[in-house]
């Protein structure tokens, strides 16, 4: 493998490699490109804020819908499932269509799917709604990060890679808090009648203003890949969310759709691999041919693990041992959601000037030590300490993303951009669905046994709380080491309009 980089007008793909990401004529000048970035920026964040803000809302909806809470959760599962079978279709539209038709669609998909959801009769309704809305999310994230890796220069990346950490990190960690927020003055069909304007006006102005900015080439589309790619990442996605919601039940729910999903992985990558050879693949997985793209992918999954584990359990732990409101808790993870917002562009600065392993090396570890320090939370614990950690936490995260992202696909040749933004949208997908599991499961099955021993309500959850950090921490470490290894791609200039490739 090799992460050599170089810069040359002579880069550009050849034979029959797709070229649909390749800088063309069409690229717009300093500052048609701002306002594409910009106007993509606001879209995704829109988007991605959808993904965590049914969490808090969920005991509302289960009582004005009059379901269970098994069944509220797939409000959550959906969405997730939805974006894990679609996004790594994304690869092949981002060659087929052109930037505007494709953003067109994606923000289409969302506006309708959140109008459905805010006139929802009942939970089918709203069910359909949000895996509408999960489509046009699915499609909105690779096409920012290979729009981005095609328009901007590899020497101010970083940068702009910064302000997508805001979008990817910051939009899950404060839809609890506008949830919360809402919730506490309004019905929760306002969750979506306020995004909705805000939908359609990216849509429209992004309808006027967006222009085309790769060339589409005629690529295949493989039927049979997209359908083992459906079973695949959709199985993972669906037998992990099910063992977070069974963990005291019936493991057969989540492990059966388990293995069929690793089946059908085993199969999809067998298949990629052989049409890769004539660039054909669904997903083209020689991008994993640079070790820094698969290093920063593991580093990536154990970070989104992190995330997605820590913005299900927090608010389980302060509202049911800590009897904290939905406000409250909302109002308590915003700082840590601020502080990844705020760091963002800093940490993107100085990617840009020193580097990746100078960020990752101590986010990593501040990661981990934020980990073992909410191992020790118990049922007295007090708010300021939960607090802290979040913050802690999440100030280590922010050193983690931009430098993982811009690594990752700045180690990449222009052919494969959009190939290994599918590839980090399928792996954040995979990796919050097995962090939301995890969590989740360690705590139910060791709150269980503790209830089963005698133990109250409070302090059952309490123990699993503190269990499901252990297994945080525990992973956490592995992060430290692969830190090391992540490199800057060398980029040398020799022409004006030059994108990278990577040397084979």
């Amino acid at each position: 493998m090799t992460d050599s980089v170089t810069t040359s007008t002579a880069d550009a793909p050849t034979g029959n490699a797709p070229t649909g990401n390749a800088a063309t004529s069409n690229t717009p000048d300093a500052a048609g490109t701002k306002l594409v970035i910009s106007l993509l920026l606001v879209s995704a964040f829109v988007v991605i804020l959808n993904e965590t803000i049914m969490g808090v809302a969920l005991p509302h909806l289960m009582k004005d819908l009059n379901i269970t809470a098994g069944a509220a959760q797939w409000l959550t599962t959906a969405f997730m499932l939805t974006m894990a079978v679609v996004i790594p279709i994304t690869g092949f539209l981002l060659q087929r269509f052109n930037t505007r038709p494709v953003f067109l669609a994606a923000m289409t998909l969302f506006s309708t799917g959140t109008f459905i959801a805010a006139i929802a009769p009942g939970f089918e309704v709203l069910i359909l709604g949000r895996v509408v809305q999960a489509m046009g999310t699915a499609i909105m994230m690779p096409l920012l990060m290979t729009t981005v890796m095609t328009l901007v220069a590899p020497a101010a990346r970083g940068k702009t890679m910064g302000n997508i950490s805001i979008v990817i990190s910051v939009a899950p960690a404060i839809g609890p808090t506008i949830s919360g927020l809402i919730l506490s003055v309004l019905d929760w069909r306002w969750m979506f009648l306020l995004v909705l304007p805000i939908a359609l006006g990216s849509l429209v102005l992004g309808a006027a203003r967006i222009k085309n900015v790769t060339t589409p080439t005629k690529v295949p589309l493989d039927v049979i890949s997209v359908i083992l790619s459906a079973f695949g990442f959709g199985g993972l996605v669906y037998g992990l969310s099910n063992l977070g919601e069974s963990a005291t039940g019936s493991a057969a729910a989540g492990l059966v759709p388990l293995a069929i999903g690793a089946l059908a992985i085993a199969l999809f990558v067998w298949r990629q691999i052989a049409l890769q050879r004539a660039d054909r693949a669904l997903l083209d997985l020689r991008t994993f041919v640079s070790r820094t793209f698969t290093f920063a992918i593991v580093m990536l999954a154990v970070s989104m693990m992190a995330l997605f584990g820590t913005l299900i359990l927090l608010p389980i732990y302060m509202q049911t041992v800590l009897g904290l409101d939905a406000l409250t808790t909302g109002l308590l993870l915003l700082p840590g959601g601020l502080t990844m917002g705020l760091l963002a562009p800093f940490v993107g600065r100085f990617f840009d000037r020193f580097g990746p392993t100078v960020l990752l090396v101590p986010g990593s570890i501040i990661v981990s030590g934020a980990f073992w320090f909410l191992t020790m939370l118990t049922a007295t614990t007090p708010v300021w300490w939960v607090l802290v950690a979040h913050v802690a936490l999440s100030f280590g995260l922010a050193f983690l993303f931009t430098p993982l992202f811009t690594s990752a696909l700045g180690s990449l040749k222009p052919a494969l951009y959009s190939h290994g933004s599918a590839i980090v949208g399928t792996a954040q997908q995979l990796a919050g669905a097995a962090g939301t599991a995890l969590f989740v499961t360690v705590m139910s099955s060791t709150a269980a046994t503790q209830i089963a021993n005698g133990a109250g309500e409070i302090a059952a959850t309490a123990a699993g709380t503190q269990s499901a950090f252990l297994y945080g921490a525990i992973i956490s470490l592995f992060a430290i080491p692969l830190a090391f290894f992540i490199r800057k791609p060398a980029v040398s200039v020799t022409g004006t309009h030059d994108a990278p490739t990577m040397a084979h």
